[in-house]
C-alpha cells in the first residue's frame, strides 16, 4: 500500500482532533486538575520545595489578568482565571505536603476541578451576552441614525406631495437604493378615492420641487394595493454616463429573463418574451442599432432560443453576428468552428420571404407533431428548453414593413402578422424595430395586443415620438428626461414603463460574444428541422449567403457572354474543360467552415425531394448532374468523389468512412446510408453479398444487374 493511501486510511479512522482548539469549560477543568495532580505527584516523589508551585501559580493568575485587561475582559472573567490559578496552585502546594494519593487529596481536586469548570462556564456566558449587548448597541446606534435620516425623508416628500399634488400621504417606509442613486417610499393614500396616477401626473414637478439634477425623476407606480403607492426618487443620474455591456457572458434562458439595459436605480432590466412579442422603437441616431445588437447578445447567451434576423437594409444588423464565423477569422480553443451568433440572416427579399414561410411551417408542424408532450406536460404553451428551442425572429424596421404600401412588402408584412397571430403557443415570437411610435406604426391591433415589451429610444428627439401611443395609460413621460442615446423608456407587463438606458456594445464585444457562446447555441428540433426542410438546411450555402460578402459576379457565362439569368451548360463540358476561376480565400474559409458545421453540429435534417420526371425525347437531360452537383452536403459529395475514384475495384462503406473521418468526421452508418440511396437512384452498383460486397460507381460498373 502507498504512503498515500495509508495516510488517508488513517486520516479517515477514529475521531479527529483538533489541537490547535482552545478549551472549554470541561475540558480546561480536567486539564488544570490533571496537570495539579501530576505536579504534586512529581513535587512529593522528588522533595520539591512547596514555595515554588506558588510562584507559579501567582505568575500565571498575574498573566492572565495582564491578557485579560488587554482584550478588555469583564472584572469578574480577571478574577475567576486569576482565582483558578491561585487555588490550583494551593492544593498542588498541600498536596506535595501531605501525600497526592489520599482519599481527602483525591477528593478535595475533584471539588476543584467542578468549582473551575462551572466558574469558566459562567464567566463564558457572561462574555457572549457582554460581546452580543455591545454589538447590539452598535446596530441600535446605526439604526437611529439611518432612522432619523429617514423620517427627515419622509416628513419632507409628505409635505411636497401636500404641497404639489394636494393629497396627503402617509409615509410607512423609505427604502434606500443599494446602488446609491436614490430612494423609494411606500406611502398610504388618503381616503376619498386617491390613485396613484394622481402623483405620477405631477412627476416633472414634484422633481423641480425637489431640485433634482437634470436626468433625475420622480415616478410613482402601483403599491401593495390600491390604497398604496412607491414613489422612487432618483438622485443620481446613471442615464448621463455611457455603460458598456458587462463583459460576463454567462448562460441565460429565455424563462428567466434577458437583461435589456438598466434602469435609473442602476438596476438591470430583464425582459421576458416567451409569449410576449417586442417593439423597439427609435429615430436616426437615437442607439437603435446599439440597441438591436443589445438584444441578439442576450438571445446569443441564451440556451433555448434561436435567433433569426430580417434586415432589408443589407441585412446590417445581423452581419457583424455572421460574417467573422463564416469568413473564419473566430477560433475556439478546441479548434472546432466558431457558429454564427444568429442562427439565420436574411438581408433580401426572397430570403426574408423563404425565413418566414419556414417559421409558419414550423409553428403549424409544432401543434401537430407535439401534441402528445403538451397532454403530458398538461399545458397549452410548448414547454421551451435546449432540446426545443423558441425561435426569437428579430425584423429590423419591420413595423415600416407592416404598413409600407409596396405590394412585395405587404407580402412580407401579412407573413409577419400570421407569425405573430398564429406562433405564441408554438415557440416563436418577434421583435420589431421601428424609426417612431407613430399612429401608423402602432394602428395595427396586432402590434399593440401582442407586442407587450416596448422600448422607446428617445436621444432627445421630438419628432414621431408619441409616448402616450407608445405606453397608453402612462402619464409623466417626458421625451427630455432622456436626452441622451441609448436613453428611453421601458415597458413590460412586468414592470410599467419607466427610464431606462442600453448598454453600449462595442464591436469587439460582438466578436468575443459570438465565439463566447458558440457550443452553447440549440440545434433545431428534428420536428421543426423536418417542417423546415432544405430551406433551413441550406440557409448557409454559398448561392444564399452570396450577398454577404464583396465577391465576384459568376452569374455570366464567359464563352457565351450571356447576361446573368441565362442558363449556364458549363457544367455539361468534358473533362478537359477549362478550369475554374481560382477560389478567393474568403471563399475558401466559407466553404470550409460549412463542411465543418455539417459535420460537427447537424444542424438540420434535409430530406431529399423526389426526382423530376424525366424530360420529354429531345428536351435537354441534366440528370448527369445528379450525384455529383446535387449532394446534400459537402461530406456526401467527398465521399461519392472516393467512389468514383475506386475504380471499377469499388469500394465499401468502412473503407469511404475512414478517409472522411479526421475532416468531416463521417461514421460507417451514414456512409451505409449514401451508398443505399446510391444504389436506389442509379448511382452506384452493389456487387458481391455479405463481408464481400463492395460499390462501384455507376461509370465503371460491370455489365450485370445491381443488387439492393
Amino acid at each position: 500500500m502507498s504512503s498515500t493511501a495509508t495516510a488517508k486510511k488513517n486520516t479517515s479512522s477514529g475521531p479527529v482532533l483538533d489541537w490547535a482548539a482552545g478549551h472549554g469549560p470541561v475540558t480546561g477543568a480536567l486539564s488544570a486538575t490533571t496537570g495539579a495532580f501530576a505536579v504534586a505527584a512529581t513535587g512529593a516523589a522528588t522533595a520539591m520545595p512547596p514555595g515554588w508551585v506558588l510562584a507559579v501559580g501567582a505568575a500565571g493568575a498575574l498573566g492572565h489578568t495582564v491578557a485579560g485587561l488587554r482584550v478588555r475582559n469583564a472584572g469578574r472573567t480577571l478574577a475567576t482565571r486569576a482565582a483558578s490559578w491561585l487555588v490550583g496552585a494551593g492544593w498542588t502546594t498541600w498536596a506535595m505536603t501531605h501525600g497526592p494519593l489520599t482519599w481527602a487529596a483525591l477528593g478535595s481536586l475533584a471539588a476543584v476541578g467542578v468549582g473551575i469548570g462551572a466558574a469558566a462556564r459562567s464567566t463564558a456566558l457572561f462574555e457572549e451576552a457582554r460581546e452580543e449587548e455591545a454589538l447590539a448597541a452598535a446596530e441600535r446606534q446605526v439604526t437611529a441614525e439611518l432612522s432619523a435620516e429617514r423620517r427627515a425623508i419622509a416628513a419632507e416628500w409628505v409635505d411636497r406631495i401636500q404641497r404639489v399634488c394636494s393629497i396627503t400621504v402617509r409615509v410607512l417606509g423609505v427604502e434606500m437604493w443599494e446602488t446609491g442613486a436614490g430612494f423609494s417610499l411606500d406611502a398610504e393614500l388618503p381616503a376619498g378615492g386617491a390613485t396613484y396616477q394622481k402623483i405620477a401626473a405631477e412627476s416633472g414637478r414634484l422633481s423641480a420641487d425637489a431640485r433634482l439634477p437634470h436626468g433625475c425623476t420622480v415616478a410613482a407606480s402601483p403599491g401593495i394595493d390600491q390604497g398604496r403607492v412607491i414613489v422612487d426618487v432618483t438622485t443620481v443620474n446613471v442615464l448621463m454616463e455611457e455603460r458598456t455591456y458587462p463583459t460576463e457572458y454567462g448562460p441565460l434562458s429565455l424563462l428567466t429573463g434577458i437583461p435589456w439595459g438598466y434602469r435609473t436605480n442602476a438596476e438591470d432590466i430583464l425582459v421576458y418574451l416567451r409569449e410576449q412579442c417586442a417593439l423597439v422603437v427609435g429615430p436616426t441616431g437615437s442607439g437603435k442599432t446599439n440597441m438591436v445588437h443589445t438584444i441578439l447578445a442576450g438571445f446569443a447567451r441564451t440556451v433555448d432560443v434561436l435567433t433569426w434576423v430580417i434586415d432589408l437594409n443589407a441585412g446590417s444588423a445581423g452581419l457583424p453576428w455572421v460574417r467573422p464565423a463564416l469568413s473564419g477569422q473566430l477560433s475556439r480553443p478546441d479548434g472546432k468552428p466558431v457558429r454564427p451568433g444568429v442562427d439565420w440572416l436574411a438581408g433580401t427579399y426572397d430570403e426574408a420571404l423563404t425565413m418566414l414561410d419556414t417559421a409558419v411551417r414550423i409553428a403549424k408542424h409544432r401543434k401537430t407533431a407535439y401534441q402528445d408532450l403538451l397532454a403530458r406536460a398538461n399545458t397549452d404553451l410548448l414547454p421551451v428548453s435546449a432540446q426545443i428551442p423558441q425561435i426569437m425572429l428579430v425584423v429590423d424596421e419591420g413595423a415600416e414593413i407592416l404598413v409600407s404600401t409596396d405590394r412585395e412588402m405587404r407580402k412580407l408584412g401579412e407573413k409577419i402578422l400570421e407569425v405573430i397571430r398564429i406562433a405564441r403557443a408554438m415557440g416563436v415570437r418577434t421583435v420589431l424595430t421601428a424609426l417612431g411610435s407613430t399612429g401608423s406604426v402602432l394602428g395595427n391591433l396586432m402590434i399593440r395586443r401582442e407586442g407587450k415589451v416596448r422600448v422607446a429610444l428617445t436621444g432627445g428627439e421630438t419628432e414621431g415620438m408619441d409616448l402616450s401611443k407608445m405606453f397608453p395609460g402612462t402619464r409623466g413621460l417626458r421625451v427630455d428626461q432622456a436626452p441622451y442615446k441609448g436613453a428611453g423608456f421601458l415597458g413590460t407587463p412586468e414592470s410599467p414603463a419607466g427610464l431606462f438606458k442600453a448598454w453600449r456594445i462595442l464591436p469587439n464585444q460582438i466578436r468575443e460574444i459570438t465565439a463566447a457562446t458558440s457550443d452553447r447555441h440549440p440545434t433545431l428540433d428534428a420536428v421543426s428541422a423536418r417542417a423546415a426542410g432544405p430551406a433551413y438546411a441550406r440557409r448557409w450555402d454559398a448561392e444564399r449567403t452570396a450577398w454577404m460578402g464583396d465577391q465576384p459576379d459568376t452569374d455570366v457565362d464567359s464563352a457565351a457572354g450571356s447576361p446573368a439569368g441565362g442558363l449556364k451548360l458549363s457544367a455539361l463540358r468534358g473533362e478537359q474543360a477549362r478550369p475554374a476561376a481560382p477560389v478567393s480565400a474568403e471563399e475558401e474559409l466559407a466553404r470550409r467552415f460549412r463542411e465543418q458545421i455539417d459535420a460537427e453540429f447537424g444542424t438540420a435534417t434535409d430530406p431529399r425531394t423526389p426526382d423530376p420526371a424525366p424530360p420529354a425525347a429531345g428536351g435537354l437531360n441534366l440528370s448527369a448532374l445528379r450525384g455529383e452537383q446535387e449532394q446534400d452536403n459537402p461530406a456526401q459529395r467527398a465521399a461519392l468523389a472516393l467512389l468514383l475514384a475506386a475504380g471499377a475495384e469499388g469500394t465499401g462503406a468502412s473503407a469511404i468512412a475512414r478517409a472522411l473521418a479526421d475532416e468531416y468526421g463521417t461514421n460507417r452508418q451514414t456512409v451505409v446510408t449514401w451508398l443505399k440511396e446510391w444504389v436506389k437512384d442509379g448511382t452506384a452498383v452493389r456487387v458481391g453479398e455479405g463481408t464481400k460486397a463492395r460499390y462501384v460507381h455507376h461509370r465503371h460498373a460491370p455489365d450485370q444487374p445491381p443488387q439492393g
